[in-house]
């Protein structure tokens, strides 16, 4: 359904032959709405997504392939991109056109302005609604999302410069009264990644009906505009909730047909039910920071289960953290843990998803994540702490991060009858710094922390390295989670097997990014045609085997994350990463280290691959709730002819 490579200059061809050169005036038609009217506002922020591919370009001649009836009309606003793939829309301006039974049509053109900013927003909504108001209108933000923190609306000539969940607010208050219950949208609309969170939902509660947004990170193919605008053509009569389940059918169908369906989400939450479900899920995070309270040991244990939690938008350290997590899913696993309101936050989350699609991999998607400190990043919190939804969390994150409450969160806990907050104990106080290790009879090696480990950590991963003595060189080949782990008595074991990920026999670098119980995921730095990418690899446990789903370029200074997923195309040149440094050198600081080169053929695959003879190190490594981290003793594995001598130290 999507269009090819080879439809671009076609795509150009048909805005021309559609686009009406004249600025046609934009009045407001003086007869009475009617129920069957629609106006939907559509906020074009090219980006780097129009510059470099088309992408913009692309769905709006998705978009022309339609024909309008009367009552139906798109108002689209242009700007953020430093080129544009056509020879219509200038980069050069910021501009307004309307796509009505007409056709295109070019209405103002405006000096150049920050898409990023909240009045640039502000001022497209009063035009929009002076000069075309309806009976049901909708507004959809088109570019990067970064989720609750990152907002989206990134503008490639404005320094990345993003719309905050605050930003948008203010904007769309400054033009319209907003109340519950008396929204005046039908529905807000992301064609971006991430922005399916609580956070998002609570922002436009009083503003739309619905919210329709992914949680994870979109294919570059995003939305298909034929497919929902041509129903909406056709049947004008539909509401917000009938439009938002065509976008996401078609948007399915649309990423099935060029293959990117594998990790897609998309949700319809009804914003009508909003503070019913808010209610719930403040709830939830009372009776978190209420147990925190009483056992401070909770917080790792809570920890462990979040990352366990499927996340979107990459959650590793070569990826950058979004810090984002299914609600539901997080619930459903906290349930022992939070029994007095796990169920309602289910229900209530249940009762405002009116609609949902998810790939294959992303199953565990319940149509709306929640904020989560994966990487203890308190400048992160921050951020968090100051458009985030839901009390009860944002001080069960500072107390977990910081170990103390302001003279707020103390309040709060007061009138939860707690007048104190417990020492929370960290990495930091343990000493388990080089902590020694054990080898058992079958060569594996063991860390035996005990019980206290369960009271700290949120995480347990091994590190492995390649040594090589005679060249005075150490590559570390990534983290994973291959051990056996008895929280309860704290004894860890690794699983080492002499394999690990390869690239066309070649060895990579790779960190787990969610670790769950069908599939795990990896990232694996590589450069491709000389551009940092994060490679997405899936190890499916029914299958036993790997994927490539394709590359994504890091989240980036401004917390944006990329939508557009590369896939490996024969004759792509990928050099992939390592981290190294001298044996001898007093530093422990690693630097990226460029190994192998591979032409990508038709026939490249990832797989699990023997590491051959040699030596090789393997350190535990282990994280707390506030990012710290403590790395255990070596333990050598040789192997020589494929049997492997372990022992410990180096």
């Amino acid at each position: 359904m999507k269009k090819s490579a080879k439809k671009w200059k076609v795509t150009a061809l048909l805005l021309a032959m559609l686009l009406l050169l004249s600025t046609t005036g934009c009045g407001a038609d003086d007869t009475a709405l009617s129920d069957n009217e629609w106006a939907i506002y559509f906020y074009l922020c090219g980006s780097d997504l129009e510059t470099n591919g088309g992408a913009a370009t692309n769905d709006l001649a998705e978009l022309l392939e339609v024909q309008l009836p009367e009552n139906v009309k798109i108002i689209i606003q242009t700007g953020g991109a430093s080129q544009w793939q056509n020879e219509l829309i200038s980069s050069e301006f910021t501009e307004r056109y309307v796509f009505d039974s007409n056709g295109l049509s070019l209405v103002e053109q405006l000096p150049q302005a920050n898409m990023g900013d909240e009045n640039t927003l502000s001022e497209f909504l009063a035009f929009a609604k002076e000069n075309y108001p309806a009976e049901k209108t909708g507004f959809i933000f088109w570019n990067h999302g970064g989720g609750s923190i990152g907002g989206a609306a990134y503008d490639e000539n404005f320094g990345g410069d993003s719309l905050k969940l605050d930003e948008m607010y203010n904007a769309f208050y400054a033009n319209y009264e907003l109340a519950e219950g008396n929204q005046p949208f039908e529905f807000i609309g992301f064609d971006t990644c991430l922005m399916a969170t609580v956070d998002v939902a609570y922002t436009f509660s009083d503003v739309a009906k619905y919210l329709v947004a992914s949680q994870e990170l979109e294919p570059g193919n995003g939305w298909y505009y034929t497919g929902w605008a041509g129903a909406l053509a056709q049947d004008p009569g539909m509401d917000g909730l009938a439009l938002g389940t065509i976008i996401c059918d078609t948007y399915q169908e649309g990423c099935e047909a060029v293959g990117t369906a594998d990790e897609i989400t998309l949700s319809v939450t009804n914003l009508t039910r909003y503070y019913e479900f808010l209610g719930a899920y403040n709830e939830f995070g009372k009776e978190a920071l209420a147990n925190a309270c009483e056992d401070p040991d909770f917080i790792s244990s809570f920890g462990r289960i979040a990352m366990a939690t499927e996340n979107y938008g990459g959650n590793t350290k070569e990826q950058g953290y979004t810090n984002m997590v299914d609600l539901g899913h997080l619930a459903r696993q906290a349930s022992d843990m939070l029994p007095g309101t796990s169920g309602a936050v289910l229900s209530a989350l249940d009762d405002c998803i009116e609609y949902q699609i998810s790939g294959p991999y992303r199953q565990e998607a319940t149509g709306l994540s929640c904020y989560f400190s994966l990487n203890g990043d308190i400048e992160d919190y921050n951020g968090y702490a100051n458009l985030g939804a839901g009390e009860a969390f944002k001080y069960y994150y500072a107390l977990g991060l910081t170990g103390d409450l302001s003279e707020e969160g103390m309040a709060y806990i007061s009138e939860m009858d707690y007048d104190s907050v417990p020492q929370i104990q960290t990495l930091e106080t343990q000493g388990w710094e080089d902590h020694p290790l054990d080898v058992d009879e079958y060569g594996s090696a063991i860390l035996t922390l005990g019980d206290t480990a369960d009271d700290i950590l949120t995480g347990m991963y091994i590190q492995l390295y390649y040594v090589d003595p005679e060249q005075d060189f150490m590559l570390l080949l990534g983290s994973d989670n291959d051990l056996i782990a008895d929280w309860e008595n704290g004894i860890f074991k690794d699983n080492f097997r002499g394999v690990w990920g390869g690239l066309d026999g070649c060895l990579v670098y790779m960190e787990i990014a969610f670790e769950g119980d069908d599939y795990n995921l990896y990232s694996v730095p590589i450069l491709l045609n000389g551009e940092e990418y994060n490679l997405n690899v899936i190890y499916d446990f029914g299958k036993e085997a790997y994927e490539i789903q394709g590359a994504r370029k890091p989240i980036d200074e401004n917390g944006m994350a990329d939508k557009n997923l590369r896939y490996l195309v024969e004759g792509d040149i990928i050099t992939t990463i390592h981290y190294g440094s001298a044996i001898s050198s007093e530093s422990d600081e690693l630097l990226p280290v460029e190994v192998d080169t591979i032409t990508v053929t038709p026939e490249t695959s990832f797989a699990e691959i023997e590491l051959g003879d040699g030596l090789f190190l393997q350190i535990f490594e282990m994280r707390d709730m506030q990012g710290n981290v403590a790395y255990s003793d070596v333990v050598t594995f040789e192997t020589i002819n494929g049997e492997i001598t372990t022992y410990v130290g180096y």
